[in-house]
C-alpha cells in the first residue's frame, strides 16, 4: 500500500462547494477498492495489516457542522473513493473502533461525501454514558445528529445502498442479518465519494479498524431489510 499525499491548489466550482480543493491525492488500495482522495490525512494516521486498514484520528477531531454555529469541527481524517451516483451502488465495511473509557463520541464511520458541508455519515460511536451505538449524521450545510440502537459487539458491519433514487443506511452484527437505520432521498450530485473515517472529539486519539470493505454496483433487494 502506498500513501502519497499531494496538496492541491485552492479553487471554487461556483456553487460554494470546494470539494476538489480541500481533498488531497492519495493511493491506497485494499481488496477491490482504491482510495484516491483524502481529507485531513497524513502518513502517520494509516497502517495496513493485511486486508485491514487502521486509521488513527488525532485529538479533538470530528466531522460536525453545529446547528448553533458554536462547535463546528471538520478535522477528522477521511479516505475517499469516487462513485458514479447516477448508477446503483452498495458500500459495506466492517468497522471495529478501539473504544476507551475517555473516548466520548469516538467513532469509526462510513460516509457519503461531497464537501465539508454536504455529507452523510453512519457511525459506530461511543455515547456520553459509555454505550456503543449506531449513530447517523446528515449534513446539508448544518448537521443533524441521531442516536440509534446500542450494540454490544466489538465490531459491526455498516452499509450504504442506493438505487439512484434513495439511499438506505444499515448495520449488521454478523454481516448477514441487516437492520435498517435510515432512508432518505438521494439528492447528492452525480459525482460522489464513499469513504471511511475515524474521529476522536474528546480523547487524545482514536484508532478504528476497517476490513471486509466492498463496493458493488447494485442496490440491495429490499430497502427495508438491507440485504441482496
Amino acid at each position: 500500500m502506498t500513501l502519497a499525499c499531494l496538496m492541491m491548489q485552492s479553487c471554487d466550482n461556483g456553487n460554494g462547494s470546494q470539494s476538489v480543493a480541500e481533498l488531497d491525492n492519495v493511493e491506497v488500495k485494499c481488496r477491490n477498492l482504491q482510495y484516491s482522495k483524502a481529507l485531513n490525512f497524513n502518513d502517520e494516521m494509516l497502517k495496513e495489516d493485511g486486508d485491514i486498514l487502521r486509521i488513527t484520528a488525532g485529538e479533538q477531531t470530528d466531522l460536525f457542522c453545529d446547528p448553533k454555529g458554536i462547535a463546528t469541527n471538520t478535522t477528522a481524517p477521511v479516505l475517499l473513493t469516487p462513485v458514479d451516483n447516477t448508477k446503483p451502488f452498495t458500500f459495506t465495511a466492517k468497522v471495529e473502533p478501539q473504544f476507551t473509557e475517555a473516548g466520548t463520541y469516538s467513532a469509526g464511520a462510513i460516509m457519503a461525501y461531497v464537501d465539508k458541508m454536504h455529507w452523510q455519515k453512519l457511525c459506530f460511536e461511543q455515547d456520553e454514558d459509555g454505550n456503543h451505538r449506531i449513530v447517523t449524521v446528515r449534513t446539508i450545510e448544518i448537521s443533524d445528529d441521531n442516536n440509534h440502537e446500542r450494540v454490544d459487539s466489538a465490531a459491526v458491519y455498516l452499509r450504504f445502498s442506493s438505487d439512484t433514487q434513495v439511499i438506505g443506511s444499515y448495520y449488521s452484527e454478523d454481516g448477514k442479518n441487516w437492520h435498517l437505520v435510515r432512508i432518505y432521498k438521494n439528492e447528492f450530485p452525480d459525482e460522489l465519494y464513499l469513504s471511511i473515517s475515524a474521529q476522536s472529539p474528546k480523547d487524545k486519539s482514536h484508532t478504528c479498524l476497517f476490513s471486509e470493505t466492498t463496493l458493488e454496483y447494485r442496490p440491495v433487494a429490499n430497502f427495508r431489510k438491507g440485504n441482496f
